[in-house]
C-alpha cells in the first residue's frame, strides 16, 4: 500500500509522486486524474496503480489521437499508425482507442471514402480505379471502397469527368500530334487515370475530332526532315527508305501519306567523310 505525495501540473501531463511504491513518480493525463478522482494522500495499492496506468496509456493514446484527426478527417489505419509512431506501443489499448473514435463517429472509414471521392469527382481529376488504390493506400477496406464507389462514382459520371479530362488533352496536345496520335494519347492519359478502356473510348467519341489535314501534311514534313537527318548517316537507297519509313509509321502517319511525302522528298547527302594522312618517317631495321 502507499500513497500519492504531490501532484503537480507540467507543460502537458501531471506528474504525480508516490510513496510505498518502487516508482517514485508518473507522468499521468488530467483526463487520467479526472478519471480516477486522484488527490495528494489518496492511498493506491498496486492493482490500482496498475489500473490507473493502463487507463493513462488509453488517456493519452485518445488525447493524440483527437489532436491528429482536429486538421482533416483520417482513416482507422492512419490513427493506428499515427498512435504506433508516438509510443502508444499497446494494440490492445490502441485498438480500445480506435473503437472509442469510431464509436463516437469522430473516425469513420466509410465517410472517408464517400468524402474522398466526392472530392475527386468534385475536381474531375481521376477515375474510379486510380480512387480506390488510394484509398487502399490510405488503410480502406475495398469492399467499403467499392460499395461507396458503386453508389457515388457511377457510369454517366465517369464519362462526364473522363470527356473533360480528354478536352483538356486535346487542347494540349491537339496541334502538336496527328488525329491517330491524340485519340492514343487521350485514351492512354484516360486509363492512367483510371478509367477503363470502354468510358475511355465514349469520352474520345463525344470529342467528335476531325482532322486537320493542313497541320497533319505539316507535323509529318516536320518529323521527315528529322528522321531523314538521322537515317541518312548510315543508310542509303532502298535500305534508308525503308527505316524512314518505319520511323514515321511508328510515330502515327499512315503509310499512304508516308508514301506520298517520300514521292516528292529530296533526301540528304550521305555524310562524307575526309581522311588526313600524316606521313611519317620509316625507319629501317638495319
Amino acid at each position: 500500500m502507499g500513497k500519492i505525495t504531490a501532484i503537480k501540473k507540467l507543460k502537458r501531463l501531471y506528474r504525480v509522486d508516490l510513496s510505498g511504491f518502487d516508482e517514485e513518480k508518473i507522468y499521468l493525463s488530467e483526463d487520467t486524474i479526472v478519471h480516477f478522482f486522484l488527490n495528494v494522500d489518496k492511498e493506491l495499492d498496486d492493482a490500482d496503480l496498475e489500473e490507473i496506468q493502463s487507463y493513462d496509456q488509453f488517456a493519452q493514446g485518445k488525447s493524440l489521437a483527437l489532436y491528429y484527426i482536429s486538421f482533416k478527417m483520417r482513416t482507422s489505419s492512419e490513427v493506428r499508425k499515427y498512435l504506433s509512431e508516438h509510443e502508444i506501443d499497446n494494440t490492445d489499448q490502441i485498438d480500445e482507442v480506435i473503437n472509442a473514435l469510431t464509436k463516437n463517429n469522430l473516425i469513420n472509414d466509410k465517410a472517408y471514402a464517400e468524402n474522398f471521392i466526392e472530392g475527386k469527382i468534385s475536381m474531375g481529376s481521376a477515375g474510379p480505379y486510380q480512387i480506390k488504390q488510394k484509398l487502399i493506400t490510405k488503410g480502406i477496406d475495398p469492399l467499403i471502397i467499392d460499395h461507396a464507389l458503386s453508389n457515388i462514382y457511377d457510369e454517366e459520371k465517369q464519362i462526364d469527368v473522363a470527356y473533360k479530362l480528354a478536352e483538356k488533352t486535346d487542347r494540349t496536345y491537339g496541334q502538336r500530334l496527328t488525329l491517330k496520335q491524340l485519340k492514343d494519347k487521350i485514351i492512354q492519359n484516360l486509363m492512367n487515370k483510371g478509367f477503363t478502356y470502354s468510358i475511355s473510348s465514349i469520352a474520345l467519341e463525344s470529342l467528335e475530332l476531325e482532322t486537320d489535314e493542313e497541320n497533319e501534311t505539316q507535323l509529318l514534313y516536320t518529323a521527315l526532315e528529322k528522321v531523314s537527318k538521322r537515317y541518312s548517316k548510315n543508310y542509303e537507297g532502298y535500305e534508308r527508305k525503308q527505316k524512314v519509313t518505319q520511323a514515321l509509321a511508328r510515330k502515327g502517319f499512315s503509310y499512304d501519306d508516308i508514301s506520298s511525302a517520300l514521292r516528292d522528298y529530296t533526301f540528304p547527302e550521305k555524310s562524307k567523310l575526309t581522311y588526313f594522312f600524316i606521313n611519317v618517317p620509316r625507319y629501317s631495321s638495319t
